[in-house]
């Protein structure tokens, strides 16, 4: 019998979704096209076109599928409990899939899945005494803290893992100077330790304290 021949198999929703992620985990967002797409997964443009529209409904896609995995936290506490909560939260998902912050960053698409992180942020600041506005703005601060601490972190890795050799950073530090930069120099073999630990609830709790310390009731008179 010969080998039986026809039609390839349909492409699903779910397949493109996987093989767009794993494009990105692999080699970067810069490298998702429709057309590599396609290529990827055997089939024409056209017949990933008969299921996403163009290269925004599949980040769309991408990110509704990621918001679904993201955990809601208690969010019982006082304003600076849950606006912790809330953040590490945040990170702790987004920490896991990185790429999503190139998406989030342009500020046009988003998931609606993922919407009451700002809306839990904003609330807990306006119940931390922020007027509306104020309360939108430290949302807006404490996002780009988010975003660049998991993208320099990201970064950071993704340069490590691909590049065994001594780094730039690795020579300056051997060699620095202590009589120009004695500050640097003293800490110059523990540098590459101290900038890559985990300083981000540390850091964000600062943050948040300094958002809010304008709303707090003065402390009382003792003298009185």
């Amino acid at each position: 019998m010969g080998t039986r021949t026809g039609r390839p198999p349909r492409l699903s929703r779910a397949q493109i979704l996987a093989t767009a992620h794993r494009i990105i985990e692999t080699h970067g967002m810069e490298a998702l096209t429709m057309r590599r797409l396609a290529t990827e997964l055997g089939a024409t443009p056209m017949a990933v076109y008969h299921h996403v529209r163009d290269k925004d409904q599949l980040l769309l896609l991408l990110l509704d599928e990621a918001a679904s995995g993201l955990a809601r936290p208690d969010l019982s506490g006082t304003p600076r409990e849950r606006l912790m909560a809330a953040s590490l939260a945040l990170r702790d998902t987004l920490a896991r899939v990185p790429w999503i912050i190139e998406v989030l960053t342009a500020d046009d698409l988003f998931a609606p899945a993922a919407m009451w992180y700002p809306e839990a942020v904003i609330d807990a600041a306006m119940a931390g005494g922020l007027a509306l506005d104020d309360a939108v703005r430290a949302y807006r601060t404490i996002w780009y803290y988010t975003a660049g601490e998991i993208m320099v972190h990201a970064s950071a890795a993704r340069r490590r893992n691909s590049n065994a050799r001594t780094t730039f950073r690795d020579d300056f530090f051997a060699h620095i100077d202590a009589g120009v930069m004695p500050r640097l120099a003293a800490v110059a073999d523990r540098w590459a330790d101290l900038t890559e630990a985990d300083t981000y609830e540390s850091g964000l709790r600062a943050l948040i304290d300094g958002l809010l310390a304008t709303t707090d009731p003065p402390a009382p008179d003792r003298a009185a």
